[in-house]
């Protein structure tokens, strides 16, 4: 991520290390925000006031990401990372990423079904980079649509459909009410589906390249 570059995150890393923060910590609190974020989310359907849930989502999955930045970082800072933080930076990933979108799935206006299959599409993408790991290539991060290009989608869908009036909100026949986040979920399961494909040849590739 280009965003560990920046200064700003270098020395909030290094503020972190010194508080004595471990990166595991960094990354259950990161699951934390993600399944708030998720709960935020399907919250918009049933909530008086559904827009401030929809912004509470946006900000948790921001969140989120910040957290996935910074373990690794502290991980750097403080020379902590091994074998064990490893389980800690991918399952809870995986969690976060299930609950953002199947609760984005329950949103208002919103398709579960799209919910769960944006999940399982966002998780076989990350299932098909530690395969790759695991057969001796490299870790492949390709997009188009990656975890923080997935967020970024949950993100402005968020804070589109919190902040927008209602006029400007697409209405399809074949999803009820309010569907941006529907159209969201739709274009990650698209674009989750490509990135796939695209890691699979990319790995596929660098397999043959080292087979003797």
């Amino acid at each position: 991520m280009k965003s560990r570059d920046f200064t700003f995150w270098i020395r909030v890393a290094k503020w972190l290390a010194a508080a004595g923060v471990t990166p595991n910590a960094i990354s259950v609190a990161g699951m934390i925000a993600g399944l708030a974020a998720g709960i935020a989310f399907a919250s918009t359907s049933v909530a008086h006031y559904g827009w401030i849930c929809f912004i509470a989502a946006a900000v948790l999955v921001q969140l989120r990401l910040m957290a996935n930045m910074l373990d690794g970082m502290v991980a750097v800072q403080t020379a902590r990372a091994s074998p064990l933080g490893e389980l800690f930076n991918e399952v809870p990933d995986r969690i976060s990423d299930a609950a953002i979108l199947i609760g984005a799935g329950y949103a208002a206006g919103s398709q579960p079904e799209l919910g769960y299959l944006a999940a399982i599409m966002a998780i076989f993408t990350a299932y098909i980079r530690a395969e790759g790991k695991v057969a001796g290539a490299h870790q492949e991060f390709c997009g188009p649509l990656a975890k923080p290009q997935r967020m970024a989608v949950a993100t402005f869908a968020a804070l589109y459909a919190g902040l927008a009036p209602a006029n400007w909100q697409p209405q399809l026949a074949a999803w009820p009410g309010r569907s941006t986040m529907a159209l969201a979920l739709l274009l990650i399961v698209v674009g989750a589906a490509i990135t796939a494909l695209r890691r699979l040849v990319r790995i596929g590739r660098a397999l043959r390249k080292e087979t003797p």
